[in-house]
């Protein structure tokens, strides 16, 4: 009997609820079967691999090639990082590292000391210019060093923690030094120095965006206007762009208000503000060299101060890369996953990505443009790659070279587009150039 205010389903209406409950059933069971074939096709491909491959390989390489070919699949930024790798990614986005601090003559093969950082372990344990590392260890451990394999070998990633070494110095007489490793900042701002103190005019590298090089350019800026700067030339040449959030807060520094850059995907939008409180540098004379391997952060960078008209961009064609990638960390495996998620655009709604319209090739074009031969290009970004010395080392690198007839300290290659961001600065109108030191 059917109690009060109760209704029986209608029987077709009971039907359909049976039928659409079994089509989701079956529907999850043929998906969860779509899912585990390519996991079944995997271990097919990878059992007949480890039973027929001429060479020797286990699964732990297979899995790791498998999964850097589905992300490099998916677009040319989109990347899979096992172990050795993923430790890499972190110190080039963290901007720090486990190390000594010193710096090195290339090739490795003798063994010296070019230049320790400042504050570093090595610098604190009496490294100096010109040292020679002749063993590593105590008595009957000690290990002689007498190849670049083995001085390599000494300063990996995950050594002791203390190294006690046997250093030879100019004079010939072999002393002990103990050196403890330490977490340090890899410098990402270098090259810093007032190239025309005369008119005021400073320069700065950044070689790429880690979590450390906004602290890097304050630093950095401050110095140089402790010195007399008045106008900066700022050079993103051969940046291949890093963390998003260190460009955008340099960015601030000089950008009042309005948008410093937004990324659009599948998720909601991301819209990068200027802070006028941050805008400490507000107003000062500001020009950027770019060129075509300026990409990522660097192009956001150069476009908001271009859009904002805070600076004016010399060089050439920026290279075009306007995809944010988004990073997973799989702890489990040690490994990390970095999958393109959106656009950037800059503030005046330009599409980074070069991609998008094939025909144009490029990311920005700058203000200024003055080629340089493809030669040119891979000497400069071989320079700006390396550490500067401090200045506390100039003088005992000037004595080694006269002392062994030898060039440690570089002359700067001739470049034109150095040359025309100075006489920008010192208000001159750039005209042909035969070159200039940077």
């Amino acid at each position: 009997m059917t109690k009060p205010f109760e209704r029986r389903p209608a029987p077709g209406l009971l039907l359909g609820l049976v039928l659409g409950a079994l089509a989701v059933g079956t529907a999850d069971r043929l998906w969860f079967l779509t899912e585990e074939e390519d996991v079944v096709q995997y271990r097919r491909v990878r059992d007949f691999v480890s039973e027929a491959f001429v060479g020797d390989t286990g699964p732990r390489e297979m899995l790791d090639d498998a999964l850097h070919g589905l992300a490099r699949g998916l677009d040319e930024y989109s990347r899979y990082y096992d172990g050795d790798e993923t430790r890499d990614l972190e110190r080039e986005t963290a901007g720090r590292y486990t190390g000594i601090g010193a710096v090195f003559r290339q090739p490795l093969s003798d063994a010296r000391v070019l230049f320790t950082l400042p504050g570093s372990p090595a610098q604190r344990a009496g490294l100096e210019v010109g040292d020679r590392i002749v063993g590593v260890g105590e008595g009957d451990d000690e290990v002689r060093i007498r190849d670049e394999r083995a001085l390599r070998a000494l300063l990996a990633p995950g050594g002791p923690a203390e190294l006690r070494l046997s250093v030879v110095g100019f004079a010939g007489v072999e002393r002990r030094v103990t050196v403890r490793r330490d977490v340090l900042v890899d410098p990402t701002v270098r090259h810093q120095r007032l190239v025309d103190p005369q008119r005021g005019i400073g320069y700065l590298a950044i070689g790429s965006f880690s979590h450390e090089t906004p602290g890097e350019f304050d630093r950095a800026f401050e110095e140089l206007r402790a010195e007399g700067m008045r106008g900066l030339i700022v050079d993103l040449r051969g940046n291949p762009g890093g963390v998003l959030s260190a460009a955008v807060r340099i960015a601030q520094r000089f950008v009042v208000e309005g948008v410093i850059v937004s990324t659009e995907g599948r998720s909601q939008p991301t819209v990068h503000r200027a802070d006028e409180a941050q805008a400490w540098y507000r107003g000062t004379p500001l020009v950027l060299l770019v060129d075509s391997a300026s990409a990522s952060a660097s192009e956001v960078l150069a476009g908001a101060l271009q859009d904002h008209r805070c600076a004016v961009l010399v060089g050439g064609p920026t290279y075009g890369k306007g995809m944010v990638q988004t990073i997973r960390h799989f702890p489990e495996a040690g490994s990390v996953v970095k999958v393109t998620t959106s656009h950037y655009y800059t503030p005046a709604r330009r599409n980074l990505e070069r991609s998008v319209e094939p025909a144009r090739g490029y990311g920005i074009e700058p203000d200024l443009v003055i080629p340089l031969g493809p030669e040119e290009e891979d000497e400069l970004h071989e320079r700006l790659a390396r550490y500067s010395p401090p200045k506390e080392a100039l003088a005992a690198l000037r004595a080694w070279e006269e002392l062994e007839g030898v060039s440690l300290i570089e002359p700067a290659p001739s470049d034109a587009q150095f040359t025309a961001a100075c006489e920008l600065l010192a208000g001159r109108r750039p005209g042909p150039h035969s070159g200039g030191d940077t």
